[in-house]
């Protein structure tokens, strides 16, 4: 049996902010249960779900120095779909109403705490990990420990480690003589081979450097993060880490997310009956959102949040163009000011043909993807994005900028092979996005049993969690050779 240790600062259904909780709670209970013992430590957040943390299991506690300070730790569990989670408990650093305070500093302080404590915590636990899978810049320290103080027990040698980027953006970065202090290591750290980062200490860089593998969220984004737009100053990290970073694409939970079975849509229907069952989400949404209620019209929809990186720059600068044409369109999500506004004065703008829905929905999302005729992610940078594998399970056709995770899921449709998912273009331009919407649009109204053939491959797709955990055991594998 192999033992796996995921280390990540959220998961599904404790705690959620972004993608990363899909990933580390849908991942674990994917393996092989035969050969792969996964176990999965979190924060124990005062943010999380109140039904979660009532069930949890006192351990124990102790106490841990971090540097010049004796810090409290406490230890919880909890079995989850056949999974074990551990929870690192500190009034402290989890307390907040959210997991990330916003604060770089105290975040700093935080995960650096809760990276040694994790560390700390598995002697307790009778689990060694053969191999600890860490997740973005939060745990960006665990190997660096690993290779620095937990070397002197007999206990923690030979621990391989994982390091996967979920998006290289964020990196935990702050002035070195701060860090320094907060993290305890010694200045042999933080040199430019190591933590340093021009003039500051890098958490995600410490975990890339002292990785034995590194993995980020598909095979386009592991290629264009070795350049210098994409590599946010890491680029040429990841050129001399080049034989040791390949890309996995995400999954999404083929129970959660199936038209078939799922409570939030107002019609269930599969790939045989799409073509007749699949409308009747459409015209119950444009009721609910008092739009035109018509089932031939071109819905185009997009779940997001409403940031510069998702391409809402593209998208307001021809908006006033593609309502011009005969299309209806809803978003929902929250974010940027500007964004909002935007969608706020489109809506009142044309009402008829926009609805905006500035607050964020389970619920009201399912109803999107399950109406819509079109999904709309124009990307300026995508590491994976789930949204376009959701759209697709529900033969909602993608169209996407070709960058990172869109680029590797979404096939572009080719007319002349009669092949393709979704529609697809390059460049990053509001009028070259506005041609392939234009484009989706003539097919949906002049060639409708071309479209739905796209949406009939596109639901045939497999993306679920499967596909990609064994991909993550074949990585294992080559490190834990037995």
């Amino acid at each position: 049996m192999k033992n796996i240790l995921f280390i990540a600062s959220e998961s599904v259904p404790f705690i959620k902010t972004g993608g990363l909780a899909d990933v580390v709670g849908s991942l674990p209970k994917s393996f092989n249960k035969d050969e792969f013992d996964c176990r999965v430590i979190l924060p124990k957040y005062r943010s999380m779900k109140g039904q979660f943390a009532e069930k949890l299991e006192y351990v124990t506690n102790f106490y841990m120095d971090l540097n010049w300070r004796s810090q409290y730790v406490g230890l919880f569990k909890l079995v989850y779909d056949g999974v074990t989670f551990y929870f690192i408990d500190n009034e402290y650093y989890f307390g907040g109403d959210k997991p990330y305070s916003g604060d770089t500093k105290f975040d700093i302080e935080k995960f650096a705490f809760f990276s040694r404590a994790a560390l700390s915590a598995l002697p307790i636990l009778d689990f060694r990990p053969d191999l600890i899978h860490c997740h973005d810049w939060q745990t960006g320290l665990v190997p660096v420990y690993l290779n620095d103080c937990f070397q002197l027990g007999d206990f923690y040698k030979g621990i391989r480690s994982v390091m996967t980027i979920h998006n290289l953006k964020f990196q935990g970065v702050w002035d070195i003589k701060t860090v320094r202090d907060l993290v305890g290591l010694s200045d042999y750290y933080f040199t430019s081979d190591k933590l340093k980062f021009y003039d500051d200490a890098n958490l995600l860089k410490g975990g890339i450097v002292y990785a034995d593998r590194v993995t980020t969220v598909s095979d386009t984004y592991a290629e264009e993060i070795k350049m210098p737009f994409y590599g946010e100053g890491l680029d040429g990290l990841m050129r001399a880490r080049s034989n040791c970073l390949r890309g996995i694409v995400n999954g999404i939970d083929y129970d959660e997310y199936n038209p078939e079975t799922d409570k939030f849509i107002y019609q269930n229907y599969n790939v045989d009956n799409f073509r007749k069952e699949k409308l009747k989400n459409k015209k119950a949404l444009q009721r609910d959102l008092g739009l035109e209620v018509n089932e031939k019209k071109f819905m185009i929809g997009i779940v997001s949040r409403l940031t510069a990186q998702k391409g809402f720059d593209l998208i307001n600068h021809v908006m006033d163009e593609l309502c011009q044409d005969n299309v209806q369109i809803v978003i929902l999500g929250t974010g940027e000011g500007q964004y909002e506004n935007a969608f706020r004065y489109f809506d009142w703008k044309y009402g008829d043909k926009v609805s905006a829905q500035i607050y964020y929905s389970e619920e009201m999302s399912h109803k999107i993807y399950a109406a819509a005729d079109a999904f709309l992610m124009p990307s300026l940078f995508e590491p994976c994005g789930l949204s376009q594998l959701m759209s697709l399970r529900y033969g909602t056709v993608p169209i996407v900028r070709e960058t990172g995770g869109l680029k590797d899921t979404v096939e572009a449709y080719n007319q002349f092979e009669g092949t393709g998912t979704g529609f697809s273009f390059t460049n990053y331009n509001a009028h070259e996005m506005l041609n392939t919407i234009r484009y989706a649009e003539q097919i949906f109204y002049d060639r409708k049993r071309e479209w739905n053939k796209i949406v009939d491959r596109g639901m045939m797709r497999d993306y679920s969690w499967s596909t990609s955990a064994k991909k993550y055991e074949d990585l294992y594998r080559e490190l834990l050779p037995w």
